[in-house]
């Protein structure tokens, strides 16, 4: 084990997570962590994972809700008892919230995918650092890019989702803050947009994760993130990538 790529995925048990997990896992050495809040819906996942035919690599379950801070520490204590480092630690987890009025859905996207992504790859840092090359990916959204937003031209001006958008950019500026924290330490630091791609992120009918029959393939997100992994696009570290680019923070 000790020889593998060690890669922790929160989010992982669907949707880019999950993809991620599958692609990652279809090559030899690589040990995928799948960071998962309900660890019997991860079970699930990894068992579907596991009954493909060309996974080469090696899964495990990790409890982790990037809102406890308790269930933080507890899961980096347990990577850190059972593997001694991360290689790659991809920041995934995150949420939109209907049904709620305006202040209640503000807090409940701004604590997962803001606080919690922060504050989670935070807690993760010793372990990174314990690497011989790490790396830490945010999986962010175009749609919190402050240069898109202002672009009347931008085919996504006039999307609502204001919450979501807003704590995606909020994301960004602490993307920003840990590259400029960790560049002097090796640790190769991405904001990365994956894209409209099937998930249940917008809810669990088909047309909802679907949008609409818009969205994509989320493998191909999974093999963008794998081409960071891989240091593919190590000369674009400390930027806001895209599967064809960058984008204008």
């Amino acid at each position: 084990m000790a020889a593998s790529k060690i890669i922790v995925i929160t989010g992982a048990n669907s949707g880019i997570g999950y993809a991620t997990t599958k692609f990652i896992a279809s090559y030899p050495g690589y040990h995928v962590i799948m960071g998962c809040r309900d660890t019997e819906k991860g079970q699930a996942a990894l068992d579907e994972i596991k009954s493909s035919n060309d996974i080469k690599g090696t899964l495990s379950i990790l409890q982790i809700d990037v809102t406890d801070d308790s269930s933080i520490a507890a899961a980096v204590s347990q990577v850190e008892q059972e593997f001694g480092r991360v290689d790659a630690f991809l920041s995934n987890a995150g949420i939109t919230a209907f049904g709620h009025s305006a202040r209640e859905q503000l807090t409940k996207i701004f604590a997962t995918n803001v606080m919690g992504a922060f504050l989670t790859s935070q807690s993760f840092l010793p372990l990174l650092l314990k690497s011989e090359n790490p790396c830490l990916i945010q999986v962010s959204s175009g749609l919190g890019s402050l240069g898109l937003a202002a672009n009347p031209s931008d085919p996504h001006y006039n999307a609502p989702w204001e919450g979501y958008r807003m704590s995606k950019a909020a994301l960004n500026m602490a993307t920003l803050q840990q590259h400029k924290q960790l560049h002097s330490q090796n640790v190769r630091v991405f904001a990365y947009c994956p894209g409209l791609v099937r998930s249940n992120l917008r809810g669990e009918s088909e047309e909802a994760v679907s949008a609409g029959g818009a969205a994509g393939d989320p493998m191909n997100s999974a093999r963008g993130l794998f081409d960071i992994i891989e240091g593919k696009r190590d000369s674009e570290a400390g930027q806001f990538l895209s599967a064809n680019g960058t984008y204008p923070w």
